[in-house]
């Protein structure tokens, strides 16, 4: 009896351990695969990356769980400002999550973009982007787009412009980056984990986004059919007056720190 339990519980070892060998080696494989497969898609200066009619910009909370400026998401609006007066893009598709009255990534995007200085009619908000991948299907099935510019921190353009590549989008990446920051590493360490469990959602269950809704192609506005600049100032000006609340309440308002 003795014996016979003594082995029981060998077998069951060495299964665990077989079982943990293989689930590091599927970990390691899928992150390898990810990286491999988009570094060459990856520019990591401003002045490097690629021009394309329209950049995806990934929304993140504006502020940490401490009550801070979230500098995440501060770089990628100066990485999405820049590329605009650059000329590198002509439009921002500026997609977040907006699951309640309180938290809207993609209105507080829309008003930091608009204080450096880039237009209303350069900018379109997605208010269902609640993961990458829900803001790379609905750009694709939503908003028409085949081509576009990632603009998001370096740890997260590997998986976004896999799940492009693979939705059939062709697209680059720009790094929207900054100094490293305290607890920075919590979020790497969830993206290592993100990239394996994409590979689920595209090979394994096929995953859908939570929400598509009707077509809403975007429309580019040149200079000769677009609304002049002193028109779209005083767009932000009252855009900026009707969020005065919303703004103290999101700044006191202890938000944690998101990402896609």
């Amino acid at each position: 009896m003795h014996s016979t339990l003594l082995v029981f519980l060998k077998r069951l070892l060495m299964s665990l351990a077989a079982f943990l060998l293989l689930a590091t080696l599927l970990f390691m494989i899928g992150n390898i695969w990810v990286l491999a497969s988009t570094a060459r898609y990856i520019d990591s200066r401003v002045e490097e990356c690629r021009p394309s009619n329209i950049a995806i910009v990934f929304g993140t909370s504006h502020w940490t769980r401490s009550g801070l400026r979230n500098p995440h998401f501060h770089a990628r609006m100066r990485t999405s400002a820049r590329l605009i007066e650059e000329q590198r893009v002509s439009h921002l598709l500026l997609s977040g999550d907006n699951r309640t009255q309180a938290y809207n990534e993609p209105r507080a995007m829309w008003r930091e973009l608009s204080r450096r200085g880039v237009l209303p009619h350069q900018m379109t908000m997605d208010f269902a982007g609640f993961s990458t991948y829900d803001t790379l299907a609905r750009s694709r099935d939503v908003f028409q787009l085949n081509e576009a510019l990632l603009v998001t921190q370096s740890w997260h353009l590997p998986r976004a412009v896999f799940i492009a590549r693979e939705l059939g989008m062709e697209v680059t990446g720009c790094v929207a980056e900054d100094e490293r920051t305290a607890g920075e590493w919590r979020l790497i360490v969830r993206e290592w984990v993100a990239r394996v469990a994409t590979l689920g959602d595209l090979y394994v269950w096929g995953r859908e986004p939570y929400f598509l809704g009707p077509a809403e192609p975007i429309e580019l506005q040149h200079e000769d059919n677009s609304r002049t600049e002193d028109s779209d100032r005083a767009d932000i000006v009252a855009e900026t007056v009707a969020e005065t609340v919303a703004e103290i309440i999101h700044r006191y308002y202890q938000q944690p720190l998101r990402g896609h």
